[in-house]
């Protein structure tokens, strides 16, 4: 994953969220989260348990995210040498009382911030200039966080396909289709591993099963809302059968698989097994009695060992899934 694909990802992730965007560049982005984005990223409990208490409205906080930590340092350096020769040091500087400005004086009780209003004075002031920076590069805590909340926040969706063109004056009635889609993860594993993704979906009315369906959803413009003068046909297919039906595809297609690779394998993790075995009863022949037990259990969890490097197995996992409502391009029946 390079720095383009992160910062696409997060300008996506802060714009799902509805965050503001204060400022962005290439190297950085400056977002004020939006509440619900600060309940996920922010890990302050207790500060939302208190506004969830006192109704007060919601301070969600400001963060710079940085995309390239090298670039951002040069920019920075540049920035602090350019303002030291514009500002030299005020050499003969009148005293206080001599026409020099006042010093900013803190904020009153009168604060309109939460702390503010329910403890007295807090000096904003210096809280204000502490802006939280995160690096986003691949493997950083932060960049790891926003994938978690996406797996966990996206593994059901519910999407409605936009009618085309969006007009202002459009209302022909339409007719939308049901699919149900769940994208597979396939692992082929031994001591080697092979990955694939299928993106299967049904028709939820006449049962007509699709592959690659995630590409033909990325020509599609989809919304959370239902668009107006629309209607939805009645499913005739059940959730689980759809599940099962989408299943059995799957198993026929790793069926159909040339598992030369397995026979391969498996002929490997017996041979691992003779060599470890081997091995072991030789130093079990010469071994002392209390020394025996020992000696059998390494020989037991070096064959565990090797039965999860070596043996070939088939692992399915669920990325994902959803139901997706498609125009199907007629209009409904009085």
């Amino acid at each position: 994953m390079n720095k383009r694909n992160i910062h696409t990802f997060v300008m996506r992730f802060l714009e799902a969220y509805n965050c503001t965007i204060l400022e962005k560049s290439p190297t950085y982005v400056t977002a004020k989260l939006s509440p619900e984005a600060d309940r996920e990223m922010t890990g302050r409990p207790y500060y939302w348990s208190f506004v969830e208490r006192t109704g007060a409205a919601a301070e969600t906080m400001t963060y710079k995210f940085i995309f390239d930590p090298e670039q951002m340092k040069l920019e920075t350096k540049a920035k602090t040498t350019a303002t030291a020769v514009k500002s030299p040091p005020n050499v003969g500087a009148p005293s206080q009382g001599q026409g020099q400005s006042q010093a900013p004086q803190p904020p009153d009780g009168n604060s309109d911030s939460i702390l503010g209003r329910y403890f007295g004075f807090v000096p904003t002031t210096v809280i204000s200039q502490r802006l939280p920076q995160d690096e986003v590069t691949f493997g950083s805590r932060r960049l790891e966080q926003m994938f978690t909340i996406v797996r966990e926040r996206g593994r059901f969706v519910h999407l409605f396909e936009e009618p085309f063109p969006m007009s202002a004056t459009y209302h022909a009635p339409l007719v939308y289709d049901t699919w149900f889609c769940v994208n597979y993860k396939v692992e082929l594993a031994c001591d080697r591993k092979r990955s694939e993704i299928h993106s299967l979906a049904i028709h939820l009315n006449s049962g007509e099963v699709r592959e690659h369906f995630h590409k033909h959803m990325l020509t599609k413009s989809l919304s959370p809302k239902l668009p107006a003068n629309s209607h939805i046909l009645p499913d005739t297919i059940s959730l689980p059968k759809a599940i099962n039906a989408l299943e059995m595809m799957l198993e026929r297609k790793v069926s159909a698989y040339d598992h030369t690779w397995a026979d391969e394998a498996n002929e490997q993790h017996r041979s691992e097994i003779d060599r470890v075995e081997a091995y072991y009863n030789g130093l079990l022949l010469s071994a002392e009695p209390d020394k025996r037990d020992e000696i059998e259990t390494q020989c037991r969890n070096r064959l565990q060992e090797i039965d999860w490097q070596h043996k070939p197995r088939i692992v399915v996992s669920v990325i994902n899934c959803g139901l997706f409502h498609l125009n199907a391009g007629r209009t409904p029946r009085n």
